[in-house]
C-alpha cells in the first residue's frame, strides 16, 4: 500500500459564512483497490450549497464540495481491475459504504445500514480523514464506487448525471414506470428536465407541472407532452384522478395535497426534491380513500448508477448544462439559488489550473 499522499487543489469553504476560495491540500495515500482520477468536469448541484452554508446543520470545515464528477483514470491500485489509465469515468455522491448490510449486498449502497460514505464532507472509513469532493483537481476513489463513462456521452453534459440523472431515473424505474403510463413531474430545474427526459425515454405520456406558463415551451423541448400550470384551479381540477406517477423535484415545502388529488388510485407521488418537513399538512384522506402511496427516493446504488449512464448514452440522454470558470463559483451559487441556470453548472477544471 502506497503511503505517497497526493498534493492537490480545490475551491473550499472554511465556514459557512465563508465563500469558496482555493485550499491547497493532501489526497489520502491510494489503497491497492483504489483508482486516481484528474478531475476534468465537476457539476454544481444545489445541495453543494446547502452543505457549504451548513443549512441542514452537520456540515464539517474545510468543505470542498463537488459530487458530479468526470474524470480521467491516472493510476490503478494492484488489486483494480475494472479500471486503467486513461479510462474516463465518473464519481457521483458516495465514495464507500460497510458493504456488508443488507443494503449493500442487495447494490443499494445510498441505504447502507452503517451510512454511505459521501464524497465530500464525510470522515473516510478507514482513516478518519475528511472525504473531499469534486471542485479540486485530482481525487482517490476506490474502485467499486467508480463508474465507467459510456464513449458517446459528452463528458461534460454526462457530469451532472451523477447526481440529478440517477437521482430522478431511479425512482421512475424501482416503480416501474413503463410505456403508456401517466407521469406529471413536478418542477423543472436541473432535476425535473432529466426526469421529463428518463420517463420521455421510458415509453410515458409525461406531463409538466409549472407555477410558470412561461415554461411550458421549453418543456416541451425537453419533451413533455403537456404542461399544467399548478397555480391554475381550472386546470388542477381538470387534472384529477389522471396520473400514476408524480415525480416531485420541488426541493422547497409545497402543498402536496393540490397534486395528490391528481393521482388514479394507486397512483405514487414520489419525492425527491424535498428533504424538510412537509408543510402544510398532509391530508391522509387523499392517500386512504384512493390507494395512493407517497414515497421517497434517494440517488441510486452503483450497480444502477452504471444502468442509468449507459441508458442515457443507448437514447442520447445528457444534462443541458452552463459551462463555469471555477473563479466565478460564488457566482454561480448566487446564480443557483435565483433558479438562474438551465440547468446545471458545470465547473472546467481547465480553469482551475489556469
Amino acid at each position: 500500500m502506497s503511503t505517497v499522499t497526493y498534493n492537490a487543489i480545490g475551491y473550499a469553504a472554511q465556514n459557512a459564512k465563508a465563500p469558496l476560495a482555493p485550499m491547497q491540500f493532501n489526497r489520502r495515500a491510494p489503497r491497492p483497490d483504489d483508482v486516481s482520477i484528474e478531475v476534468l468536469y465537476c457539476g454544481v448541484c444545489h445541495s453543494d450549497i446547502h452543505q457549504a452554508r451548513n443549512d441542514w446543520g452537520f456540515a464539517t470545515y474545510p468543505l470542498m464540495p463537488g459530487h458530479e464528477i468526470i474524470g480521467k483514470v491516472t493510476a490503478v491500485g494492484d488489486k483494480v481491475t475494472k479500471h486503467k489509465v486513461g479510462d474516463l469515468v465518473g464519481v457521483g455522491c458516495m465514495v464507500d459504504s460497510c458493504r456488508t448490510c443488507s443494503a449493500c449486498k442487495e447494490d443499494l449502497e445510498q441505504y447502507c445500514l452503517e451510512g454511505m460514505t459521501q464524497t465530500y464532507a464525510s470522515p473516510d472509513r478507514i482513516d478518519g480523514t475528511l472525504t473531499m469532493g469534486g471542485y479540486s483537481d485530482k481525487m482517490v476513489v476506490s474502485e467499486h464506487f467508480v463508474l465507467s463513462i459510456p464513449k458517446n456521452l459528452d463528458p461534460a453534459s454526462a457530469a451532472p448525471l451523477l447526481c440529478a440523472g440517477i437521482t430522478t431515473y431511479s425512482p421512475l424505474v424501482h416503480y416501474g414506470v413503463e410505456a403508456g403510463d401517466k407521469v406529471g413531474i413536478l418542477g423543472m430545474g436541473g432535476l425535473g428536465h432529466m426526469g421529463i427526459k428518463f420517463a420521455k425515454a421510458l415509453g410515458a405520456e409525461v406531463t409538466l407541472f409549472t407555477r410558470s406558463e412561461a415554461k411550458a415551451e421549453e418543456a416541451r423541448r425537453q419533451g413533455a407532452d403537456h404542461v399544467i400550470v399548478s397555480t391554475d384551479a381550472e386546470q388542477m381540477k381538470a387534472a384529477a384522478g389522471h396520473f400514476d406517477f408524480l415525480l416531485d423535484t420541488i426541493p422547497v415545502p409545497h402543498d402536496l395535497n393540490p397534486y395528490l388529488e391528481t393521482l388514479t388510485f394507486d397512483g405514487v407521488h414520489i419525492l425527491v426534491g424535498l428533504i424538510e418537513p412537509v408543510e402544510p399538512a398532509l391530508n391522509a384522506f387523499n392517500l386512504v380513500f384512493k390507494r395512493r402511496v407517497l414515497a421517497g427516493s434517494l440517488i441510486g446504488g452503483i450497480a444502477e448508477t452504471q444502468e442509468m449512464l449507459d441508458f442515457s448514452a443507448e437514447h442520447g440522454i445528457t444534462c443541458d448544462i452552463e459551462m463555469l470558470d471555477i473563479k466565478n463559483i460564488n457566482e454561480a451559487f448566487e446564480r443557483v439559488v435565483k433558479g438562474d441556470v438551465k440547468y446545471r453548472f458545470v465547473i472546467d477544471m481547465k480553469t482551475l489550473k489556469a
